[in-house]
């Protein structure tokens, strides 16, 4: 049975690619609480634990994927990529 959760109101969810570590999409989507107001198209901080939302949603509720920051920047092995 399905429920209507009044917790999740006026919550933003979005869908998120996953990416690898050159930023090439790897096929695989979630869908993830976002409380980074990211936008489309941004490059996204996802935190994989539930206890993540509660403390940024402030209370209890259930969800695993967390959006928690949007990268502006990265280094790896020295080198520098910029995402917009």
């Amino acid at each position: 049975m399905c429920i209507r959760d009044s917790c999740y109101t006026g919550q933003k969810l979005m869908i998120i690619d996953y990416i690898d570590e050159n930023g090439s999409l790897t096929g695989n989507q979630a869908i993830a609480f976002d409380v980074a107001d990211a936008g489309i198209g941004d490059t996204v901080l996802v935190n994989v634990e539930g206890g993540s939302a509660n403390m940024f949603l402030g209370r209890s509720v259930i969800a695993d994927l967390t959006i928690c920051g949007v990268i502006d920047h990265i280094t790896l092995d020295g080198e520098t990529r910029e995402y917009h």
